[in-house]
């Protein structure tokens, strides 16, 4: 039978204080909230990848994700997971469609570059 891991409230997160040593605060279900020696506080998901070894995928850090913000990210990832496919990589295909879609690539950045260069170069300019 697995633990019981009590859910975090956000006076510990709030009270919690950086160590020597990084430390965890769990929160069940793979989530927890990271403190390091720097006082940083990261929120971190760990499951086991479809067919291969357990991993970890970070949600962001806290105050700028909020308890329940990271309680939604876990069940987004969860139930991405209940579907047998890896959220992390899930996460990578986003990113990459996102930048692909986005206006200003390097590829079109240089393509204007070397066009205006070549405007340059030809005579009568």
């Amino acid at each position: 039978m697995p633990k019981r891991i009590p859910p975090l409230t956000d006076r510990q997160i709030r009270n919690a204080r950086p160590k020597a040593q990084a430390y965890r605060l769990f929160d069940g279900d793979g989530l927890y909230l990271e403190v390091t020696p720097t006082g940083s506080k990261l929120w971190k998901f760990r499951y086991l990848r479809p067919g291969k070894g357990e991993t970890r995928i970070s949600l962001g850090s806290y105050p700028e994700i909020t308890l329940a913000e990271a309680r939604e990210q876990r069940q987004a990832a969860r139930t991405t997971l209940a579907h047998g496919e890896d959220p992390g990589a899930a996460r990578k295909a986003q990113e990459e469609a996102r930048l692909k879609q986005s206006s200003m690539t390097f590829e079109k950045l240089a393509r204007e570059w070397h066009t205006a260069m070549m405007r340059m170069r030809q005579p009568g300019c």
